[in-house]
């Protein structure tokens, strides 16, 4: 039957297609983009994922045969039926579209600026000249007060490795979450970087997607440009993060740090030393590089709103008695596999860490945190915080204060002259590096702010410092300009110098840290203009296309000097790490694929990790565990988008990334798994069981007149044992957890004033304390005993007695 499938008359009209004729009419390859070769036709256009442009140009030219440029399947339009050659050939990298830049022809693995551009035009394939046209030079509409969305989206859409994954991976953008938030970021990429861009474009979809998860940007208020760009990314991570496999996270390594999310309580607030973190491991040890390290255990939830936080510095991290454990990293990592782990593209990308360190000055004993940051929220010294950082104490911190010619030797003489009659007139000059040390300088814990030694069970003064642990891909500062008093508030004009090249990060990093790249690049800055609660915003960009740099303003798009964007002051800046050996990596894999060895075996590689690769500085190991489950099949929920999952590699091209990445596994063979199946089916089993048999005591508890017991459960507990079994969450819930609802009164234990609880019959009760254990069981009604009949008599007795008198 196979055979008669395989005849197709139309075949001849091509002749004999070899594996070469294939791979050379491929060069375009964009995913569910489908290429005419019928009589050399040079056609490329969208299947019928998109408007089905191929098969309109079928009909139009008598065209017969298409071939899918990812999956190589073969369709023709007359038999309407799939077709088959004698062997299917392996695909080019993801670097098969043609991703140029200004410098040479390559494919998109060939340098660090790897063009965004958007998905392919109906028109057919592109000269040179279109595609060295500079795009994402899209303005945004002002829809009332948006100006601070606006300017944060435009700083976001020139991030090359979030811009990417939007444009290459869009197959990867899947959430059953609302507003799905992610497919309107989506859309809007896709608008600012297409080639037939309009001049502007209006951002309604998202504008009403982050108007309902997050209220304060309803209405039509001006807001802070910052608090937008946090809630953003907090929800693009929400809709986009999946669960990291043990296998993954033993891959990646310290090097593979993930996005932990959790709540903080107020104390630990107290010493986060970054104005981000999403999370806090912490320790407590004593003086000395053998100290103990505790973890306190948190659970995976919401990223935490940003919350003001000290500064601490890394200068004094090289004394010993404030040196952090040697066997640290090895714990840390130990005791994050046994929990669990999220990640997402916006995590990959942003994500950072930082060590801190608290050290009490009575006993020496020393707490160590690890904490995520998305963004370091740097404080804005005065004359006299510069006067300290510049003074003796701090020569041994071998950071870049004031200003040098020579730092402007890249950047122009007349930022250097305008730089100087500053000076003159308003005193030192405050560059980014003085922020960077001001944040990072040693901070006295003492008065009202001491710490709470855990050793010597008393508030005692203390040191903290801090250091970078781990660097993010891009690197978010915001300075802080506004202060918020009781009665008023106001915002901090001075000007802060910063680098448009080679903002190094190394004297902030800690020695422990596995970050190889720590220069970095501006890739967008975020000016506001006006005073506090009130102001305009505009972006300053520079398009990886050209090189140059652009002015945002809403919808008008302006092109500007360098020293414009120098002059600028800022208030939030986007740096990406910049690499010389990254671009040569490119280069190699791009050489090796052109080769076009004939291989035995073809790879599948993840199309997630071929864009960090493609992208980032550091892509870290192959992750292919993106797309498989922990037995190493395909998860039967992916196995019907596994195209948007991965790309087919050459047999050299995998054995270069593999000897120069590690990571892994390799694959050869795609197949569903039938563990995962059955785990699948059993899971669907005993969610079904639960709910029903809850539903059924629930109902049966409502119908008593008068329930003689009436307990409680904690509806934070009950909330995630309802998403479990509704199949919202494919992680069931721990023990169940009163503890929050109740209070120790006189021995018992009695329902907590204003506590979050839900009222359940004793069925329901041991129902699910048998499935899942917990506890303690609070009560709000108690079988009361029945009366004893000789104390009713004697008690009537005096009753009569009494009524005698």
């Amino acid at each position: 039957a196979m055979a008669e499938q395989d005849i197709c008359p139309h075949l001849d009209s091509i002749g004999q297609v070899t594996k070469e004729d294939l791979l050379q009419k491929s060069k375009v390859g964009f995913h569910s983009f489908t290429k005419l070769f019928c009589n050399d036709c040079p056609y490329v256009g969208c299947g019928e994922s998109y408007s089905d442009h191929s098969t309109l140009h079928a009909q139009a030219k008598k065209h017969n045969l298409t071939v899918n440029l990812t999956t190589f399947r073969i369709w023709c339009y007359v038999c309407e039926r799939e077709v088959f050659l004698e062997h299917r050939p392996a695909l080019v990298p993801a670097a098969a579209a043609p991703y140029h830049c200004k410098a040479t022809e390559q494919v998109q693995l060939h340098c660090k600026q790897a063009v965004p551009i958007a998905v392919a035009e109906e028109e057919g394939s592109e000269s040179e000249e279109d595609e060295l046209k500079p795009r994402g030079l899209t303005g945004m509409k002002n829809i009332g007060n948006s100006c601070y969305m606006n300017a944060a989206l435009q700083a976001l859409s020139n991030c090359p490795p979030l811009t990417q994954f939007f444009l290459d991976c869009s197959g990867l953008v899947r959430t059953d979450k609302k507003p799905a938030l992610c497919k309107s970021y989506q859309k809007l990429i896709s608008e600012l970087w297409h080639k037939k861009r309009p001049s502007y474009v209006v951002p309604t979809s998202l504008s009403h997607g982050i108007k309902l998860v997050n209220p304060m940007f309803r209405g039509y208020a001006q807001q802070d440009t910052q608090e937008f760009l946090r809630c953003l990314m907090d929800q693009l991570h929400e809709e986009l993060k999946e669960p990291l496999t043990e296998c993954s996270m033993s891959g990646e390594g310290s090097d593979g740090e993930e996005r932990r999310d959790g709540d903080r309580s107020p104390s630990e607030d107290e010493f986060l030393s970054c104005d981000s973190g999403s999370s806090s491991d912490r320790g407590e040890g004593g003086g000395t590089a053998d100290s103990e390290l505790l973890m306190q255990d948190e659970c995976d939830g919401v990223r935490s709103p940003a919350v003001g936080m000290m500064a601490v510095s890394p200068g004094c991290l090289a004394h010993p008695s404030v040196e952090a454990p040697k066997k640290w990293m090895k714990m840390l990592i130990a005791r994050k596999k046994k929990q669990s782990h999220y990640r997402s593209v916006i995590s990959d990308i942003f994500d950072g860490s930082i060590l801190s360190l608290v050290q009490c000055l009575t006993c020496d004993r020393v707490s160590n945190t690890v904490e995520t940051f998305q963004d370091l929220s740097l404080p804005i010294p005065g004359k006299e915080d510069l006067a300290k950082l510049h003074s003796s104490i701090h020569q041994n911190l071998p950071v870049k204060t004031g200003v040098c010619p020579d730092t402007y030797g890249s950047q122009g003489w007349i930022s250097y002259i305008m730089d100087s009659i500053r000076r003159w007139f308003w005193g030192p000059m405050v560059t980014l590096e003085d922020c960077l040390a001001a944040f990072f300088a040693a901070d006295e814990l003492k008065g009202d702010n001491m710490y709470s030694c855990e050793r010597c069970k008393k508030l005692r003064n203390g040191v903290k410092y801090c250091k970078v642990l781990r660097l993010p891909e891009i690197l978010c500062i915001h300075l802080k300009r506004f202060r918020h008093e009781v009665m008023y508030s106001f915002k901090i004009s001075s000007h802060v110098s910063f680098p448009l090249e080679g903002l190094d990060m190394r004297p902030f990093l800690a020695k422990e840290s596995p970050s190889q790249v720590t220069t970095y690049d501006l890739l967008s800055v975020i000016c506001h203009h006006g005073t506090a609660g009130s102001g305009h915003y505009i972006a300053y960009c520079q398009n990886v296309i050209n090189g140059q740099w652009y002015e945002f303003d809403d919808q008008y798009v302006t092109e500007v000097h360098e020293t414009v964007v120098q002059n600028a002051e800022a208030y939030v800046l986007f740096y990406r790490k910049s690499s010389e050996e990254s671009v040569r990596e490119r280069q190699k894999v791009v050489a090796l694929a052109n080769m076009k060895e004939p291989s035995l075996l073809q790879f599948y590689i993840s199309r997630e990790w071929l864009n960090k690769f493609n992208t980032f500085a550091e892509p870290g190991p192959i992750s292919n565990h993106t797309f498989l489950c922990q037995h190493g099949g395909i998860p039967p929920n992916k196995y019907h988008y596994i195209d948007d999952l991965v790309v087919i590699v050459p047999q050299n091209v995998w054995e270069y990334l593999y000897n120069s990445f590690g990571g892994g596994p390799a694959v050869n063979h795609l197949y569903t798994c039938t563990i995962c199946q059955v785990e699948i089916e059993a899971l669907a089993k005993r969610r079904k069981m639960e709910i029903d048999t809850f539903i059924k005591l629930n109902k049966e508890f409502q119908a008593e007149e008068a329930p003689t017991v009436i307990l409680c459960i904690s509806m934070q507990w009950f909330r995630e044992w309802e998403s479990f079994v509704k199949g919202k969450d494919n992680e069931p819930p721990g023990p169940i957890d009163n503890s929050k609802i109740g209070v120790m009164k006189g021995g018992h234990i009695q329902l907590k004033q204003g506590a979050d609880y839900g009222q359940i019959s004793e069925e329901t009760w041991q129902y699910l304390l048998g499935i899942y254990g917990g506890g303690p069981e609070i009560a709000v009604r108690q079988t009361v005993a029945p009366a004893d009949p000789d104390s009713l008599h004697g008690e009537r007795k005096i009753e009569a007695e009494t009524r005698a008198l």
